[in-house]
């Protein structure tokens, strides 16, 4: 097995359980039930292969078994063995159904691979149980940009801790690995920060002397993630795993292109030459919605109605040196080829006013789902209101600008982003307050900071969960890297909000000033949301120090 099992979009009376193995294997099933915990391999084993499909205390179900279709390695892998060039790897994902659950009823499970040659693999024993029903409170953890982070099993560590293995769900807003595609990031790599290892218990990384593995999160609370820009890979025609994923195009550059050179199935060819989400789609391919598959969906946690959406773009240097394909130019070497442009920090999937996405948005807010629920969350990446790096230019579709000579050849390629607008200001946040949304749950900067808005609408990245690229606001006087034409806040929220400071224990600077936000390679921070009390509590603790406590530092209230 590449990683231990775990739960996805669990219904009122079961869950789906995934695993993933890396030869196809012959037979895969779940086995479930009050006595699977206490089966050996052996009892394991002829369960699963004996005429019964259930028997004294435990069941059993068959899983579907379906191979990820663009998983590989390549020399940068840093995978149990070495690749000297791109190269596929098999990853295949199986899927069962545990069925018959109870809430308030931990129900034990553990899968079972068969293979040809009379192999077999037996996972731990873990417990599921239903979901909680609409009116029963609930805990989830708030998490991301975990990317394979120094800190992230030293984090989820501290998670298992302080709230236990055992919550309602992790949610999960975007950035789980670095470059989607390559398979050991997400479960072997040998940095011991492979995605599954820490949220299953099997990370490997020390700091302040002290070996962290993570916690076995996954397999007994089920995970609810998002897309980050880090789970969109680029044109798959470049050479390399890394190529790829910084070589994204527009889908509307792919579609002109096509229309002059391109050839075969005009889908396939316009992905493969602008970006695409499928390892991330056919790894989590629940939850899921009508409209938008796993890339935006919406479900009900016990009192919470969560709606998760595909906010994200392109990340680009902000550089302005000649060479340099950035946020704000295309490199002076490419000017005369627009196959090498980057199109500047373009946005993957629409979200503004008027798109699919944004209509589906309403009519999920208006839903009689989210009117009764007691607490709304809406869960992206990209950050809205915040004091990181990445909440600057806006999020809004590059505006170029081509100077061209006589001859008609380009010179410069300028990119801007107007401020006003921005498609989570000007657009998503005005929904968010009419529709009574009590928080907006956000990563992409590696910090932890807080807002409020004048209608309530709670907004939080508590991503600072591995490294950190610091914090831009008059409380430390430190400015963005970004140029000052007028369109960039250098400082402080592009939203105009001010940040909260922790209201129990904020960290304090030199002076011995409360700080707003955490922003530190040292000290990491998770957030949980209580819904028993209606408030997001949130912990840091310094990995610096293994004997340090985890600190209760803030609680933003809901209400």
């Amino acid at each position: 097995m590449l990683c231990e099992p775990y739960q996805l979009d669990p219904s009122w009376s079961d869950v789906n359980v995934v695993w993933h193995t890396e030869t196809e294997g012959d037979e895969h099933f779940v086995l479930f039930g009050p006595a699977v915990a206490t089966l050996s391999a052996a009892d394991a084993v002829a369960a699963v292969t004996g005429a019964k499909a259930a028997g004294e205390g435990w069941r059993r179900k068959r899983a579907d078994t379906y191979q990820l279709s663009q998983t590989a390695e390549d020399a940068a892998s840093r995978a149990p063995r070495a690749y000297a060039k791109l190269t596929p790897r098999p990853v295949f994902r199986h899927t069962a159904r545990v069925i018959g659950l109870e809430r308030g009823v931990r129900t034990p499970y553990r899968v079972v691979s068969l293979h040809s040659d009379g192999r077999a693999t037996v996972s731990a024993a873990y417990s599921a149980e239903a979901k909680a029903r609409r009116s029963e409170d609930v805990k989830l953890l708030l998490t991301s940009d975990h990317q394979l982070k120094n800190m992230t099993p030293a984090n989820l560590a501290k998670v298992a801790e302080t709230v236990g293995v055992e919550l309602d769900g992790v949610l999960m807003a975007g950035d789980l690995v670095n470059v989607p595609d390559r398979a050991s990031e997400w479960f072997d790599s040998t940095t011991g920060l492979a995605f599954f290892a820490g949220l299953t218990g099997r990370a490997r990384f020390t700091l302040g002397g002290k070996q962290y593995a993570g916690a076995p999160l996954i397999q007994n609370t089920p995970l609810y993630p998002s897309i980050g820009n880090h789970e969109v890979m680029g044109r798959t025609v470049e050479a390399t795993l890394d190529a790829q994923f910084n070589d994204p195009h527009p889908r509307s550059v792919a579609s002109r292109r096509y229309a002059s050179e391109g050839s075969g199935d005009r889908e396939q060819w316009v992905t493969a030459n602008s970006w695409n989400a499928t390892t991330y789609e056919e790894m989590f391919p629940f939850p899921a919605s009508y409209e938008g598959g796993p890339r935006y969906w919406s479900t009900t946690i016990g009192d919470v109605f969560v709606v998760c959406l595909f906010v994200t773009q392109i990340w680009r240097s902000g550089s302005t040196a000649p060479n340099v394909k950035g946020k704000f130019q295309e490199a002076s070497s490419t000017l005369a080829d627009p196959t090498k442009w980057g199109y500047g920090q373009h946005i993957f999937e629409p979200v503004s006013k008027g798109s699919e996405q944004y209509a589906w948005l309403e009519k999920q807010l208006a839903s009689k789902d989210a009117r009764k629920a007691k607490v709304r969350v809406v869960m992206y990446h990209h950050p809205g209101h915040g004091l990181g790096d990445n909440s600057a230019p806006a999020f809004t579709d590059p505006v170029p600008t081509v100077t061209r000579d006589a001859a008609g050849n380009a010179t410069s390629v300028k990119y801007e982003y107007p401020l006003e607008d921005d498609h989570i200001l000007r657009d998503l946040e005005p929904l968010f307050s009419r529709y009574g949304v009590n928080l907006v749950h956000n990563g992409h900067s590696h910090l932890w900071n807080r807002f409020v808005n004048e209608a309530g609408v709670n907004w939080i990245e508590t991503s600072n969960v591995g490294n950190s690229y610091g914090a831009f606001d008059d409380f430390n006087g430190v400015k963005r890297a970004l140029p000052d034409d007028g369109e960039n806040v250098l400082l402080g929220d592009p939203g105009g909000l001010e940040p909260v400071v922790p209201t129990v224990a904020p960290l304090l600077d030199a002076a011995g000033r409360p700080m707003p936000y955490v922003s530190s390679n040292d000290i990491t921070v998770f957030s949980v949301l209580d819904t028993a009390d209606m408030v997001v509590r949130s912990y840091r603790y310094d990995t610096r120090d293994p004997q340090a406590p985890t600190v209760l530092f803030d609680e933003m209230p809901l209400g």
